[in-house]
């Protein structure tokens, strides 16, 4: 535990419950108070058994029997473990108590539907906090930790130059005073708080980022010739790593070459700023997972989910879910991951700037947003659809982001309605492709339910009915079109005029074309039943569908 008052405690089995229980972790057995700092998290392997440093936390994947779990916990009794985790329901039988007491070791529950390597990883992510230098006065290098713009103004009186701190997508960070000494690039980089395009390009033509992302040295840059508007100014960049990791760079507008002192002061400055930017990414990373737990718990609606809602603020008041996407046609893989992350933080400050009390997380590949409305009515949906709108502008459409509004909901089986209607609007905005980047379900009911209808019919190998089949098989085997006239005649109610204007043919053409369709399918054009049953097997059988 640490012993300044009002500071945070280290990482300890308590504040572990604390930070990640009620909707992750539940203390089945033993008192958390008198447990020793947590030194690190290791994973049962029945095969190979890990090396148990004292006072571990192991993580018990596939431990479910009573007399393994009495064996194990023997073992970290011996070792001096910490904490034992297992799947609960966890066998909590005489034996077992027994165990845990005499072993001292506390027995902890891991909520159903959790996955392991999520645990992990959040696990990993707290004690990374005290990896990258917990000090007793709460600062890095003397100075408030994670406090990039003191670290920046640090740096810049060392270099006698103005700097910015930059993440590996060349986004500013933070930077120093005296940016009025450099050229206009560097305020253009500072208004925007982003590398301008034009620049990043030159620079990743030159070899630049290349040369920065090999070198333990800094890199030394000329100005860009026949360019009086941009950097007139040499540079000096440093790579900021952990490790082999590169977690982004410092940049120094210059008037010539360092000496040998201010580069091995840079090279000094890297290694501090890769501490506060440690600090940074492990708070941040514990306090997103620890949202997008919370938010998961209450989508899910499962236990936990009132505790949850509590522990975000929005219990008892009226909510609209949003569910944000990107169409992954556009791109794929890390850059829509990536895309996604910037979203979810975007998206966060958005709806806090309007709404301080909404919530907003990824969950799997969706960022979902929680709302509280002051009505519950239609005008609470009305308004986050406005709320959407907004978002969208502001984030441009690069990626082309797509949002499913649900309905306003009133208690937790209510968000979890709400939570499915958000994710069917937004599976027809997906399918889409392009147009409309907004809907509610009540907007797109129709489409979200042949969506669901050609699920079903694939799911089953249901097949077009007999007369649809030979339509198909004929237009196949003869290269025509009856098919497509059908549809066109029905897509227009029977207007041949429209129907054939807008298949690009004379009206007695596709006069022709449809008598051709109706004896080829043995089709009774004038029943209305006949027309819908073909019409809703064009839309979920027919050509292009997923069943086909």
């Amino acid at each position: 535990m640490s012993s300044i008052p009002g500071a945070r405690p280290r990482a300890s089995l308590a504040r572990i419950l604390d930070d990640l229980g009620a909707t992750l972790l539940d203390l089945v057995r033993g008192d958390p108070e008198h447990t020793v700092d947590v030194s690190g998290v290791v994973i049962h392997d029945r095969v190979d058994a890990p090396s148990l440093p004292p006072h571990a936390l192991m993580l018990g994947v596939g431990l479910d029997e009573p007399a393994e779990v009495v064996d194990v916990l023997e073992q970290l009794g011996r070792a001096e473990a910490a904490a034992l985790v297992l799947r609960a329901p966890v066998p909590l039988t005489p034996a077992v108590r027994a165990a845990a007491d005499t072993s001292q070791v506390a027995l902890i529950g891991l909520s159903r539907g959790v996955p392991w390597a999520h645990l992990a990883a959040m696990l990993r992510s707290l004690l990374a906090e005290d990896d990258v230098g917990q000090m007793e006065d709460e600062s890095l290098g003397g100075m408030p930790s994670g406090d990039l713009f003191a670290v920046a103004n640090a740096v810049a009186a060392l270099l006698d130059a103005p700097i910015t701190i930059e993440d590996r997508s060349s986004r500013v960070l933070a930077f120093s005073g005296r940016q009025d000494e450099a050229d206009s690039s560097r305020v253009e980089t500072i208004l925007g708080r982003q590398v301008p395009e034009r620049f990043s390009r030159v620079l990743s033509e030159r070899g630049v980022f290349r040369e920065l992302h090999r070198s333990d040295q800094p890199v030394y840059i000329y100005p860009l010739p026949n360019d009086p508007d941009g950097l007139t100014m040499p540079r000096v960049a440093v790579a900021v790593r952990a490790g082999d990791q590169f977690l982004g760079s410092i940049w120094a507008a210059v008037h010539g070459p360092l000496s040998d002192k201010r580069a091995e002061a840079m090279l000094e400055a890297a290694k501090l700023v890769a501490l506060h930017l440690m600090r940074v990414r492990a708070g941040a990373d514990v306090r997103r997972r620890l949202r997008t737990d919370l938010l998961s718990s209450v989508l899910e609606g499962g236990v936990g989910a009132h505790e949850a809602l509590e522990r975000l603020g929005l219990a008892r008041q009226p909510l609209v879910v949003l569910a944000v996407a990107v169409r992954e046609s556009v791109t794929e893989g890390a850059a829509v991951a990536q895309e996604l992350e910037r979203l979810g933080d975007a998206l966060a400050v958005h709806l806090g700037a309007v709404q301080s009390r909404a919530a907003a997380a990824q969950v799997g590949a969706v960022v979902y947003g929680l709302v509280p409305v002051p009505t519950a009515n239609d005008d609470g949906e009305h308004r986050v659809v406005r709320m959407a709108t907004d978002f969208l502008h502001r984030v441009g459409d690069r990626m082309c982001p797509i949002v499913g509004i649900g309905p306003v909901a009133r208690d937790l089986p209510g968000i979890v309605h709400a939570r499915d209607c958000a994710d069917r609007a937004l599976r027809v905005l997906r399918e889409r492709r392009s147009g409309s980047r907004i809907a509610r379900l009540a907007d797109v009911q129709v489409e979200a339910l042949i969506l669901e209808m050609r699920d079903l019919a694939t799911s089953r190998g249901d097949r077009p009915s007999d007369p649809l089949a030979r339509l198909i098989h004929y237009d196949g085997l003869h290269q025509s079109n009856l098919l497509e006239t059908l549809q066109a005649w029905l897509d227009f109610f029977g207007d041949v005029t429209a129907a054939s204007e807008t298949l690009h043919v004379h009206p007695n053409t596709f006069r022709y074309r449809l008598r051709r369709a109706v004896d080829v399918g043995a089709l009774d054009l004038d029943d209305p039943d006949v027309r819908f049953g073909i019409q809703l097997q064009l839309r979920v059988l027919g050509p292009g569908s997923r069943a086909q």
